[in-house]
């Protein structure tokens, strides 16, 4: 009797020195299985940025239309005053370069600043108060903002800002900031070959170049068209698609700043 009580407690005692093992191993399991969903999280949604990002709102926008205004809200901007200096990249028509991936290293560490105004007050926007020992000029994108949906260069602050972060390698910020917005995937998606083309670059004059390229590549494809639909396939019409249509893609403006909300 007493032996069978003494193996019941020596087997008692085994079992509970299992228990603690099995918890560590479905601790182990459940941190993994963590850690797994939060690297697909950050890769679909990114992540938010580390250094400033911040804004001079000029007050043109309608709030309820302005990006700018709805990343204040979310904290994800700050708002700087006329006469404030800012330390960091600020996109300015006052710029020289055009932003690549060299700028990476300002932008991690001074951050980022874009100017909140209108397209149709941009001669009377006082870009002499807005400095910045790093004032940069975007290369040509395309708007997928709901007010300028199609047009190139006239980003809104979130697309200005999106893109400077593409351009630089810092991918996952720029996916965190148009997560915001229910269109913010289509700027990626219709800048997708420019952007990539422009993350490759090792220069601003590279940016330029690829910017050119493009352009040229896109008119003489428009021209063909042109030529092609000249010649009617069909008996339903003869007239060319592209008639008294004004084409974005055929502009040959480089961007003078990232900013705007309306036209």
């Amino acid at each position: 009797m007493k032996r069978r009580q003494g193996k019941g407690k020596v087997k008692h005692r085994s079992n509970h020195r299992d228990l603690p093992e099995k918890m560590s191993e479905l601790s182990v399991q459940e941190n993994d299985s963590t850690d797994s969903n939060d690297s697909d999280e950050v890769e679909e949604n990114g992540k938010p940025a580390d250094f400033p990002v911040a804004m001079w709102d000029l007050n043109h926008c309608d709030p309820k239309k302005c990006s700018g205004r709805k990343l204040l809200r979310h904290s994800l901007i700050k708002n700087l005053k006329l006469g404030q200096r800012f330390p960091g990249l600020v996109l300015s028509p006052v710029g020289v370069n055009c932003v690549s991936p060299q700028d990476r290293p300002i932008v991690e560490k001074s951050g980022i600043a874009v100017v909140d105004c209108s397209w149709a007050k941009i001669d009377e926007t006082p870009f002499n108060r807005m400095k910045s020992p790093h004032p940069r000029l975007l290369p040509f994108l395309i708007a997928a903002n709901p007010i300028n949906y199609g047009k190139p260069c006239k980003l809104s602050c979130v697309e200005a800002i999106a893109a400077t972060f593409m351009i630089t390698g810092l991918k996952d910020e720029a996916k965190f900031y148009l997560s915001k917005f229910s269109w913010g995937h289509s700027f990626l998606e219709l800048n997708e070959e420019l952007l990539e083309k422009y993350g490759n670059c090792t220069s601003s004059q590279d940016i330029l170049d690829v910017q050119q390229k493009y352009l040229e590549d896109t008119e003489r494809e428009r021209n063909d068209k042109n030529r092609d639909d000249m010649w009617p396939t069909s008996s339903s019409s003869s007239e060319s698609e592209y008639e008294n249509d004004d084409d974005p893609l055929t502009s040959k403006t480089t961007i003078k700043t990232a900013i705007t909300e309306k036209t």
